[in-house]
């Protein structure tokens, strides 16, 4: 199904993105299906010097200046936690073992329309745990079994309350959202016999924030997840609003991404990264980097996927997907560290997970390296 078609326009897939070169604002052509996931296509490192349990915050930088807000045109046709920081990119996005941060740059776009008969929304969603029908994670990354699930989170019906850029209204609307993503995720994660339980969620204040995983100011990200203790951490200081204002889509977005490392998280892909990422002298390595955008570029898929998922039903209209899709040019600057992809990369893998709607086209460790700059 086309998650933008609303019965108003031609069917058809998606025009797909420009070809590297890119001119300003284009993509690259989205990742292709790499087939049944194979091995993690590294090399062993040599093991490190000792090192903290949990290393330090990787901090995301902050992007280029939102363009303008506009009206939106008529749409085209169609775990075990880890314990480190890493970081992620809407408003600014940290992601380690432990953190993921983002930042958001894009601009932001509304049109409206009526969405189809909801599907409804368990009250509840089952939990499994070793020894309780579920398993532990697995510590692999393209051969994990999350890739081998069929098809892509469950359809659901979000009700959120109206996006307001004040700390207990933005609390309101992301504690809402989160047994929708749960309910959204939990099949996938329990098809392949992975564990599920619902993470927890927290709002800090201030302008520097403190987790398991680490402190992180406000300078350097907008939202994290930290697999220390399974958080999404959502500061409203972080959040850009001053530039966003009442598009809820942004921020549903980067909910979903933060979402997305806990997914990596109970699937054991985010321990196995870590490992991977740090059993190298130099996490600054091109190497080291590389492990961290395949990381980030995940996680943008997996936003991509829930979207897709709930469009259509409920609060999530076409403005609120609309608004979500356009602010996802959010990645690396030139000039800046390497460890989240081009904002073009990171705008593709979103359209990825957005129109293909398959866990498995989300396997960012089975793309090649130029899938993934």
């Amino acid at each position: 199904m086309n998650p933008w078609n609303t019965g108003n326009v031609p069917q058809g897939p998606l025009p797909p993105p420009v070809p590297s070169p890119y001119p300003p604002r284009m993509q690259p052509p989205p990742p292709q299906y790499y087939g049944p996931p194979q091995p993690p296509q590294y090399n062993p490192y040599p093991m490190p010097p000792a090192r903290p349990v949990m290393p330090p915050p990787v901090h995301a930088q902050m992007g280029r200046p939102p363009l303008p807000l506009s009206p939106y045109p008529p749409p085209p046709p169609p775990r075990r936690p880890s314990r480190r920081p890493f970081v992620t990119l809407f408003l600014i996005g940290l992601v380690v073992l432990g953190v993921a941060v983002i930042s958001l740059n894009g601009r932001n776009r509304s049109q409206q329309s009526s969405p189809p008969p909801p599907t409804g929304l368990p009250t509840s969603v089952p939990t499994t745990s070793p020894g309780a029908g579920g398993s532990d994670g697995v510590d692999k990354l393209g051969d994990n079994p999350l890739f081998s699930a069929s098809g892509g989170p469950k359809q659901v019906t979000c009700q959120l309350p109206r996006w307001q850029s004040v700390p207990a209204a933005s609390n309101a609307y992301f504690t809402a959202a989160l047994p929708c993503l749960d309910a959204a995720w939990a099949p996938v994660l329990q098809s392949v016999n992975l564990p599920f339980h619902e993470p927890k969620l927290a709002f800090p204040s201030g302008k520097t924030w403190s987790s398991p995983c680490g402190s992180v100011s406000q300078e350097e990200a907008a939202a994290f997840y930290c697999g220390g203790d399974q958080t999404l951490y959502m500061p409203m200081s972080g959040l850009q609003t001053d530039v966003f204002g009442n598009h809820s889509g942004a921020y549903l977005a980067v909910f979903a991404h933060e979402y997305g490392h806990f997914v990596q998280d109970l699937s054991g892909v985010l321990t196995a990264a870590h490992e991977k990422e740090y059993t190298g002298t130099d996490p600054d390595s091109a190497a080291s980097l590389e492990v961290s955008r395949r990381l980030e570029l995940q996680a943008q898929c997996f936003s991509g996927l829930f979207l897709a998922a709930a469009v259509n039903r409920g609060s999530v209209d076409q403005a609120v997907a609309r608004d979500a899709e356009d602010t996802q040019e959010r990645g690396d600057q030139p000039g800046e560290r390497r460890d989240h992809g081009t904002s073009a990369h990171a705008s593709a893998w979103w359209t990825q997970g957005f129109v293909k709607q398959t866990v498995a086209q989300c396997n960012t460790w089975v793309a090649s390296s130029s899938d993934v700059q």
